[in-house]
């Protein structure tokens, strides 16, 4: 597959009846719910899940979300959807690109981008990462060689 940046974290999507909408493709709502799954697995692969945001009382949140529709994809084809962190500033922000590819042609139906800050879980406040994040997601960030 022809994916837009290094070593993808990936996991597969077949489109069933329920995220198909009223155009007879996926509905944009769908998107976001997978792209919100392979985030969580990529950050749990890391070894931060859901758990540890609310032990330490941080957490990732989404300031801004970005979507390119390019292509619909149709109930039943055979999907891989990859995410990237692609900056983290050890401070207060970072990026996740994603990429939704159909498997038998290798065609991208899908880009997005999340622009993520660190907040309090308790208040919603912006705050600093802890140190779990900095040694956590910096090592993980892939170096752009696309758009």
């Amino acid at each position: 597959m022809s994916w837009d940046f290094p070593k993808p974290f990936t996991l597969p999507r077949i489109p069933v009846a329920e995220d198909i909408d009223g155009l007879n493709h996926v509905n944009n709502a769908a998107y976001i719910r997978w792209c919100e799954g392979v985030a969580w697995g990529h950050s749990e692969s890391l070894g931060i899940a859901i758990t540890d945001y609310q032990r330490i009382d941080r957490a990732m949140a989404i300031r801004r979300a970005e979507y390119d529709y390019l292509l619909p994809a149709l109930e039943g084809e055979s999907l891989t959807l990859a995410t990237w962190l692609v900056a983290c500033d050890g401070k207060l922000t970072m990026e996740r690109r994603f990429q939704l590819i159909r498997d038998a042609d290798g065609a991208t139906l899908l880009r997005g981008c999340w622009h993520l800050v660190c907040i309090e879980v308790s208040s919603g406040r912006v705050r600093r990462m802890p140190p779990e994040f900095i040694e956590t997601y910096i090592p993980a960030v892939v170096t752009l060689s696309a758009a």
